[in-house]
């Protein structure tokens, strides 16, 4: 099949097109003019790239044109909680706008694609322990800008289904990483600090923010798997969580980076990493998506973070 990948340059896209293209399919990716090329460097003789900014509607109709997917994985969005309190704005209207274009053009097409949507746990927002395990039927009550744009992302999927019929399958993944996860995101920044340590570059002291808050973690390998299976096999219309099942806090993902270090760091708070307001608690119940296609995450976390650790010590080697 001929799959369209947004956000084909960014952490889960470029997973998602290796998955692909291991799997024989012709694998096309918007990116903007911009965005570097690192992390899709090994597969870019392989990979059909479009210049596409998203929210420009002809330029979105006009990749849509040209690649002719069967299967389209919109993954592309401002992603990164915090800068969506520095601009929210830009955050909702890049979000929604960018996933507007797309549905619109796949209508003014009349593309017969099946389309995943990739939203978030972080739409559930406010979540008492007593609410866990979130399932989709949960309650959606988002505490950031960037859960407030999911929750728009996530409504507008449902309501082009249900108003033209749209083959379009919703997930809402809880919190994954691994190998060229973005350093601004958690696990990531605590893996580059350390490295950056064992190799002499920075003090020992790894700065940290809440490491009370308690996640639901799993490989981002295991995650764009769950993509893909959950648009060839999922129900057009329906939404399904992709996670692990269990959770662990901010300061167990620390303990283990600690453990698999070639160095000895203290650790230190600093201010500027806490949130105006955050999810304190998250764990999905991934039920529905393993009877709708038998999913199920195969990495375990210990590895995963090994993964990320040996990532970085290539990376700021070389």
């Amino acid at each position: 099949m001929k799959a369209l990948i947004t956000g084909i340059t960014g952490f889960a896209g470029s997973h998602l097109a290796e998955f692909l293209l291991a799997e024989g399919h012709e694998v096309f990716g918007t990116r903007r003019v911009r965005s570097p090329m690192d992390n899709v460097s090994a597969i870019a003789g392989r990979l059909k790239l479009i210049d596409c900014e998203l929210t420009d509607a002809s330029a979105v109709r006009d990749a849509l044109k040209a690649a002719q997917p069967d299967l389209v994985f919109h993954l592309a969005a401002q992603s990164f909680v915090p800068a969506s309190w520095v601009y929210p704005g830009f955050t909702l209207f890049n979000n929604i706008g960018a996933q507007l274009n797309i549905f619109e053009a796949v209508r003014e097409l009349e593309l017969d694609a099946r389309i995943l949507v990739a939203c978030s746990s972080e739409e559930y927002g406010r979540v008492e322990e007593g609410d866990l395990p979130l399932t989709e039927d949960s309650p959606l009550r988002p505490l950031s800008p960037y859960g407030v744009s999911k929750v728009a992302q996530d409504m507008l999927a449902y309501q082009y289904h249900a108003s033209y019929g749209m083959a379009v399958v919703r997930t809402r993944a809880f919190n994954h990483t691994g190998p060229r996860r973005g350093d601004v995101f958690v696990t990531s920044n605590f893996a580059r600090q350390i490295v950056e340590i064992e190799l002499g570059m920075r003090k020992p002291v790894v700065q940290v923010g809440n490491l009370s808050a308690q996640r639901d973690f799993t490989d981002v390998r295991d995650v764009v798997r769950a993509y893909f299976l959950a648009c060839t096999k999922g129900k057009p219309g329906e939404v399904y969580n992709i996670c692990s099942g269990k959770s662990v806090t901010i300061q167990e993902i620390l303990d283990t980076l600690l453990e698999l270090a070639q160095c000895e760091v203290e650790v230190a708070v600093d201010p500027a990493r806490m949130r105006p307001s955050d999810v304190q608690f998250l764990k999905g119940d991934v039920t529905k998506l393993a009877d709708a296609t038998g999913w199920r995450p195969e990495i375990e976390l210990r590895q995963t973070l090994s993964d990320l650790l040996e990532y970085w010590r290539e990376k700021l080697k070389g």
